[in-house]
């Protein structure tokens, strides 16, 4: 009768040893995890075109989707300045507006890029971040903002804000079209006094 031995310790210690071996081989042969791509460029801050200042005031505020109904909507937002939209400074230099989606505003910063863009967002976020919106226009009295994020700008469209007139300064109506003058009526004519007969002298 054969009798088959037991492999001895040493000998199942090798065959675990290169059994381990194999299994790591086996993580080794395996494709490495790709690497994140690097960070994109950070966009340089530049001074903006206009100071932060010239933002403060109040304002009618509409929206719009589509470039041809820009002019209808900086009409209606002269009609919201019964509601008007108040930007303020803010305690640090800034301005006090809201972010999207955001119930209370937040001091945010006017920040210029290369190529003369201006943006309006946080402070610690370069120029065109996805909290930012685009200054597309600013003239003193119609400011129009675009947001950086295609989801939030689908959602709200281009911002339009009018500078309301201050308090107590009404539109100027047109005037009415002066008549012309009368034409005088010459005086009446009056007839000359009769002259008085000298009192007669008796002799």
């Amino acid at each position: 009768m054969i009798r088959r031995q037991r492999p001895t310790l040493p000998t199942f210690t090798v065959l675990a040893v290169l059994g381990l071996g194999f299994g790591l081989a086996g993580c080794a042969s395996t494709s490495p995890s790709p690497e994140p791509p690097p960070p994109p460029p950070v966009a340089q801050t530049l001074p903006p075109s206009f100071p932060p200042q010239n933002l403060v005031g109040s304002y009618g505020l509409a929206a719009y989707h589509k470039d041809e109904d820009r002019p209808r909507t900086e009409a209606a937002a002269v009609n919201q300045c019964r509601q008007p939209y108040v930007i303020t400074m803010g305690p640090t230099g800034g301005v006090m507006m809201h972010l999207a989606d955001q119930p209370t505003p937040t001091e945010l910063r006017v920040k210029g890029a290369v190529g003369g863009k201006d943006f309006i967002g946080p402070a610690e976020d370069p120029p065109g971040g996805t909290l930012d919106r685009e200054v597309v226009q600013f003239d003193g009295r119609v400011l129009i903002l675009r947001f950086v994020d295609p989801e939030v700008h689908g959602r709200y469209g281009s911002m339009v804000y009018v500078r309301c007139p201050a308090e107590g300064v009404k539109k100027p109506r047109a005037r009415a079209a002066a008549k012309p003058a009368a034409t005088p009526k010459p005086a009446a004519v009056r007839p000359a006094p009769a002259p008085m007969q000298p009192p007669i002298q008796r002799q």
